[in-house]
């Protein structure tokens, strides 16, 4: 297993553990966070995936439309989804559209989760 794979699945679990918590500004501050770094790592998962296989992809779109293509993601517009959401949340800081991607912070975990799950076979 490699070490994109080992930290992007730490991150997953790391994710989890803080979306389970009670909510305060702390705790939506953290899952921010924490979908961002989660996100970061299984795009360069997939990356280091394709690489091994041959195959060079420089983006986190590419990488994407490549892991559909194989089969470790289900659907590529929830995955572009949570590409958006990571560009919202990097890039621009509005409490209210923090609250927006928080609530969708649980089905972006289901599809983190899956990924991982996926490239750890």
């Amino acid at each position: 297993m490699s070490a994109h794979l080992e930290n992007f699945q730490r991150a997953v679990k790391r994710l989890a553990v803080v979306l389970g918590e009670p909510e305060s500004m702390t705790q939506r501050e953290a899952s921010i966070h924490g979908f961002e770094f989660a996100f970061e790592l299984g795009w360069k998962a997939i990356q280091a995936r394709l690489r091994s296989e041959g195959i060079d992809a420089a983006t986190p779109r590419a990488c994407l439309e490549h892991a559909w293509r194989a089969g470790w993601i289900d659907d590529e517009s929830e995955w572009l989804d949570l590409l958006r959401d990571r560009n919202l949340t990097s890039h621009t800081y509005k409490e209210s559209l923090a609250l927006e991607v928080v609530e969708r912070l649980p089905e972006h975990l289901e599809q983190l989760t899956s990924l991982a799950a996926r490239l750890g076979r």
